[in-house]
């Protein structure tokens, strides 16, 4: 087995011992490391209320995908992460603007804490054409 690391500077870049996504060659299975509201150009927290945090995580999420050739539209399980169980329904319909039907297996976990004070993060696993080409 031989990991195909993943990486773009149009997400925030790693801050930890970890890469933004990881795909085993040859497959295509495709693992995207947690995203935080970070702006990639400033690795700074986005500006704004839940909303503005969960748009950004977004984007995120989908520059790596881009990067894979892919779209958050190829994401087959997201998990998100959140300081407050009440955003949810806030989570629901921003995502609902960002995916088509059909959509991905989903979890939501209510958490104590976020790396730099986030309320929001989201991982996911996504399904692409055999990695077998240079990121």
């Amino acid at each position: 087995m031989q990991k195909q690391i993943i990486s773009t500077d149009k997400a925030p870049q790693a801050i930890g011992t970890y890469s933004q996504a990881v795909c085993v060659t040859g497959g295509s299975t495709i693992y995207l490391s947690g995203q935080i509201p970070l702006v990639p150009e400033t690795m700074e927290m986005v500006e704004g209320n839940i909303n503005a945090q969960i748009h950004q995580v977004f984007k995120n999420l989908s520059a790596v995908c881009e990067t894979t050739k892919g779209s958050l539209n190829d994401i087959v399980k997201l998990n998100v992460y959140l300081t407050d169980l009440n955003n949810f329904p806030i989570v629901n319909e921003i995502m609902a603007t960002y995916f088509d039907e059909p959509y991905p297996a989903r979890a939501a976990v209510g958490i104590n804490e976020l790396p730099k004070g986030a309320m929001v993060e989201m991982d996911a696993v996504m399904v692409v054409e055999p990695c077998d080409y240079t990121y």
